[in-house]
């Protein structure tokens, strides 16, 4: 049994954290930054500046292995000048592939899973106290509290209502890096949001590998429709987004819901895939193309001012020039507002790994820029209609684009750049579109 480590608020050691992947890994870094501070580390902007390095990664993309090693291999000289600097490997390749990173990197202090953020304090004590290096990973668990969390806003916040996923895409790692799918209870989830509010918090995501699975594990008579509900009743909350949707599980009722509800935005983000029936099936992803669109038909007749985003893969296996055709025409006839595309790509351990991949890869890649062109040139066209508009943006701070510019963020998740005091950071606002672009607007503020 892991000793607790004790309350240490006096901050005097530091934590330089990466991370890689979707906002759940983003959202474990903060636990990870809570627990720690338990045991005096602050968090620090520098990696060699701090006494704890910790790389919280990604298994989604088959890269995510190379690119663990190349960082690592980046930090093995910084460890041999700094014996006493720690440094740990976390997330979802960790819980992946622990073996083959204790065995080409000795030099790791600590490698821990998905399942067992809140034990990292203990590991570090029992590290510095010469124990040699450690792994421990929980294959499946509900290692969770939400409010043992370090926010990096005081303004928005991630919010997990579900751990896991039940799936099992042919495609995707994650059901084996994260588990089964469980709910937080709704209790929870509503205490948590009330006490963000009164902290200052005015959007919040509700983040899970299916939201809209929420609740079938519980043999309680709860969805996401009912969570929905009641998250959009807690007053002072001014958006409520979530992610993501499978489109197998989008009912009619959770479209009712957000159409009548004025806080929960008109963003779906409904992961297509792919647009033939042939490859939907291969992926097991539950759903035919006519199914989806009878999806969208039902949003957009519901919710005229509706936005959909997506996710496409190019090149999965078994796929032939006729299904990319299909895929083609469903973003054609969709019009999303906004797709992920990514070059399918094996991931161990998964059903798709084993399937025959006929297609080269040049052929993909130029399958994949041809998606592109017609993507942008919708996205942009979806944009324009924006012009001359005047929409509500939640300002998130200094453009990444210029610094002298603010960046806000519209109901639909577009980004709109515009200029604007720094005192507007946090503030819902009105802004009027002076130009549309692929990927973003730019503003004017209205008086």
């Amino acid at each position: 049994m892991l000793k607790e480590p004790g309350i240490n608020k006096n901050l005097t050691k530091k934590v330089y954290i990466e991370t890689f992947g979707c906002q759940m890994n983003e959202h474990d870094t903060g636990r990870m930054l809570y627990h720690l501070e338990q045991i005096g580390y602050g968090q620090s902007e520098k990696r060699d500046d701090a006494d704890i390095i910790i790389i919280n990664t990604c298994a989604v993309r088959e890269k995510a292995a190379n690119r663990l090693f190349g960082h690592l291999g980046n930090l093995k000289p910084i460890k041999e000048a700094n014996p006493g600097m720690l440094i740990c490997v976390g997330g979802c390749t960790a819980q992946n592939i622990r073996d083959q990173i204790q065995k080409k990197c000795p030099f790791v202090d600590i490698v821990f899973g998905t399942h067992n953020i809140s034990e990292l304090p203990a590991l570090i004590e029992q590290r510095i106290r010469g124990e040699k290096s450690i792994c421990s990973i929980i294959n499946d668990g509900f290692d969770h509290d939400l409010n043992k969390v370090k926010r990096v806003s005081s303004f928005q916040a991630l919010v997990p209502i579900t751990i896991g996923c039940n799936n099992f895409c042919s495609y995707c790692i994650v059901p084996y890096v994260r588990g089964r799918e469980k709910s937080i209870e709704q209790a929870s989830i509503i205490r948590s949001v009330k006490d963000m509010v009164s902290g200052g918090i005015v959007e919040v995501t509700l983040l899970g590998q299916n939201v809209n699975s929420y609740g079938k594990d519980t043999g309680k008579d709860i969805n996401f429709s009912n969570l929905l509900e009641s998250v959009s009743d807690i007053a002072g909350l001014k958006r409520i987004r979530f992610m993501t949707s499978h489109p197998k599980d989008c009912s009619p009722d959770l479209v009712r819901v957000i159409k009548e509800r004025d806080n929960i935005v008109n963003h779906f983000h409904l992961p297509l895939q792919a647009g033939s029936n042939n490859v939907l099936e291969k992926m097991n992803r539950g759903y035919t193309r006519e199914q989806y669109l009878g999806i969208i038909d039902n949003i957009r007749n519901s919710i005229s001012n509706s936005t959909i985003t997506s996710d496409i893969i190019v090149g999965f296996p078994g796929e032939e020039r006729k299904d990319f055709e299909d895929t083609l025409d469903m973003v054609r006839r969709v019009r999303f507002g906004r797709v992920f595309t990514f070059i399918y790509s094996p991931r161990e351990g998964t059903d798709a790994s084993k399937m025959e991949d006929a297609v080269p890869l040049e052929e993909k890649k130029k399958w994949f820029n041809e998606l592109l062109q017609v993507q942008n040139k919708i996205s942009c066209e979806e944009n324009e209609k924006f012009s001359g508009m005047k929409v509500e943006v939640l300002v998130e701070g200094k453009s990444h684009k210029d610094g002298g510019l603010l960046e806000g963020r519209m109901e639909n998740n577009t980004v709109v750049n515009f200029e604007g005091s720094t005192n507007l950071i946090g503030k819902i606002i009105p802004v009027r579109i002076v130009h549309a672009r692929t990927f973003h607007m730019m503003g004017e503020l209205v008086s």
